[in-house]
């Protein structure tokens, strides 16, 4: 699978940037509730009740924890003439409310709410750059796991061809018997060395499938390591970080959604505005107080009709847990803006880190490739000079080494740069622009 193929798979497929897909679509979900607002109520019950009709003057208040039923329309009593004697008492009724003003109240919870899904948003945005990083990362150390092999097999190959080479000259006198018993040591030291490296490529392999988020237990990297010439320069990179990096957008965004949250907290105190409108049945069988008739079927059937429509004004002119709220909202908002500022810092010193270590990286290749070269020019030397009898198998042995060293390196090197420059693109969120 080549990098833009894995990328864009990654982001289709990988839990992390679904679960942050999810919370944005969650997040728009709740956005809607404050606009349900707007829309009609419409409710209906139906009441039963057996009790006592006393009638009194006494005056109470309803309470959320207490049901004290009222008894209307029924004899005045003193306690010495109470009675115990139920009767029957029946409601049956529908209703529509339906908001006609807010004073902006539906609207500020409403802006509270959608400034919660630009946080989601921006939340999502710092999933996909992490998955991006991840799959580059492990696309690149697949290459960098493959260098390596080819490297360790290239070693074993040319150490088998001396310890042939050697076992035919001990076996004719060419050499003595110390150069064989060199090359059998080297060439099982190399055959563990690709052993590992083998080992390496599956690990790689294995960690490139599950970062991109395949089926398959192991994925092959299809391409080739950047150069890192397409970097931006230092200034361009801070600046790119600054408008971009999801991590400062978010925190604003937060900062953005509390403000819109206090607002929202001291609009609950503004005046309210709905219609009205009910249909009822009903009756009460208590005897009634004046000369008023009795209800028909003893109250056990709502047959009395009654119908209203309305406008109610409300108006909660002062509520100290309102103001402390709002007041505690814009210590939150206050501190919100001291994390960006703390963030914005932060943000400097990572594209600096980033910045300077593909620069460490880019600068050390060109050194790394001269290194091989002349790794593999001293390895010629010495090969021809032990298949000329001049040379000793300790000198080749050497001479292998030092390539095969120098070649893992280069392609260490190269995996360094391409990870670095991976991690400057993560910090500057250039996969944003994409």
């Amino acid at each position: 699978m080549t990098l833009d193929v894995a990328r864009t798979y990654a982001r289709e497929h990988q839990p992390s940037v679904r679960a942050a897909l999810a919370r944005v679509a969650a997040a728009q979900e709740a956005a809607k509730v404050p606009r349900a607002q707007w829309l009609p109520q419409i409710g209906a019950t139906a009441q039963i009740y057996v009790a006592t009709a006393n009638n009194t003057t006494a005056q109470y208040i309803t309470t959320p924890d207490l049901d004290i039923p009222r008894i209307g329309g029924s004899t005045v009593v003193d306690a010495s003439h109470a009675a115990l004697q139920p009767y029957g008492s029946t409601l049956a009724a529908i209703g529509i409310g339906q908001e006609v003003f807010d004073f902006g109240r539906i609207a500020a919870q409403s802006a509270a709410a959608d400034a919660q899904v630009e946080v989601a948003r921006h939340g999502s945005d710092l999933a996909k750059l992490d998955v991006d990083f991840g799959v580059e990362e492990a696309f690149y150390a697949v290459l960098a796991a493959k260098g390596v092999l080819k490297a360790s097999d290239e070693a074993y190959d040319r150490t088998r061809e001396h310890r042939d080479l050697a076992k035919a000259g001990v076996a004719s006198g060419l050499y003595s018997p110390i150069e064989l018993t060199r090359a059998e040591a080297d060439l099982a030291r190399f055959d563990i060395g690709r052993i590992r490296a083998r080992g390496g490529v599956t690990e790689a392999q294995a960690t490139f499938a599950a970062t991109v988020g395949v089926s398959d237990l192991m994925l092959d990297a299809n391409g080739d390591f950047p150069s890192g010439t397409d970097a931006p320069t230092l200034r361009a990179a801070l600046d790119q970080a600054a408008a971009r990096d999801p991590r400062v957008a978010a925190a604003i965004a937060r900062v953005r959604a509390q403000e819109a949250t206090t607002r929202a907290i001291f609009a609950a105190m503004r005046p309210d505005l709905s219609a009205t409108g009910t249909f009822s049945g009903r009756a009460g069988g208590g005897a009634p107080s004046g000369a008023g008739y009795a209800a028909d079927y003893d109250g056990w059937l709502p047959s009395v009709p009654n119908w209203d429509v309305g406008l109610v004004l409300t108006w909660p002119i002062y509520d100290g847990t309102i103001v402390a709220r709002g007041r505690a909202s814009r210590a939150q908002e206050a501190a919100m803006r001291d994390d960006v500022d703390a963030l914005k810092q932060l943000l400097t010193a990572d594209v600096q880190r980033a910045y300077i270590a593909m620069t460490v990286a880019r600068d050390a290749l060109p050194g790394l490739e001269r290194a091989a070269t002349a790794a593999v020019a001293n390895y010629a030397q010495a090969d021809a000079r032990f298949k000329a009898g001049l040379g000793t198998a300790v000198e080749l042995a050497d001479a292998e080494a030092l390539r095969t060293d120098a070649e893992i390196e280069l392609a260490i090197g190269k995996f360094d740069l391409a990870k670095a420059r991976a991690q400057l693109s993560r910090v500057i969120a250039e996969g944003l622009a994409k």
